[in-house]
């Protein structure tokens, strides 16, 4: 990467950083699709996301970290499943039992939330930046098909989120993660391969 795109990306990361402290709507791109973002543990906000995609609050919502360490301060990881996170190559999420310090409307109804460890770089250091979760959710209404592009992306999400991330828009996206969920006895069940 030569120097120049580096000051932009850097330029990018503090203009998305500041977008998520002043509780703003960020459009962004993930390491799976672009993706419609905020502060995870902030009520007020997450109900705005709701709201652009036209979704009942009954579906949870996923959220990123940037670390196992980061994860570790909202759900509690079984040795097992730390030992996954490590090896995994693909993009995952879990589902995690008995979350704490998120907002509530991020947790789904049988007190479980889907968190998944982000690897795209970009997202990685923004949310460390940031020093808490973000939610991540497909930048589409809902029920309409996840768009693989920026280009896709449907003009009345572009116009009511309040920040969007001039980063890889001539990209197409990635499928979706792997999805995972821990049961209430500690084993894993594959919801999405």
């Amino acid at each position: 990467m030569c120097k120049n795109s580096k000051i932009k990306n850097i330029f990018f990361l503090i203009d998305t950083v500041m977008a998520l402290i002043k509780k703003k709507i960020i459009l962004y791109p993930t390491d799976t699709v672009w993706g419609l973002g905020c502060d995870a543990t902030n009520e007020q906000v997450v109900k705005k996301i709701y709201k652009i995609k036209g979704r009942t609050e009954s579906k949870s919502l996923i959220v990123l970290v940037s670390s196992i360490h980061m994860l570790k301060k909202y759900v509690s990881v079984s040795k097992n499943i730390l030992r996954f996170l490590e090896t995994t190559v693909k993009p995952t999420t879990v589902i995690y039992q008995n979350p704490k310090g998120l907002a509530s409307n991020v947790i789904a109804s049988d007190n479980t939330v889907a968190i998944r460890i982000v690897q795209d770089e970009f997202c990685r250091k923004l949310i460390k930046r940031f020093g808490k979760p973000i939610v991540s959710t497909s930048a589409n209404i809902s029920n309409s098909p996840t768009p693989k592009s920026f280009q896709e992306i449907e003009p009345s999400i572009l116009q009511r989120v309040d920040y969007i991330v001039n980063l890889h828009q001539n990209k197409t996206c990635n499928k979706p993660s792997s999805i995972i969920k821990i049961e209430k006895d500690g084993s894993a069940t594959i919801i999405r391969k």
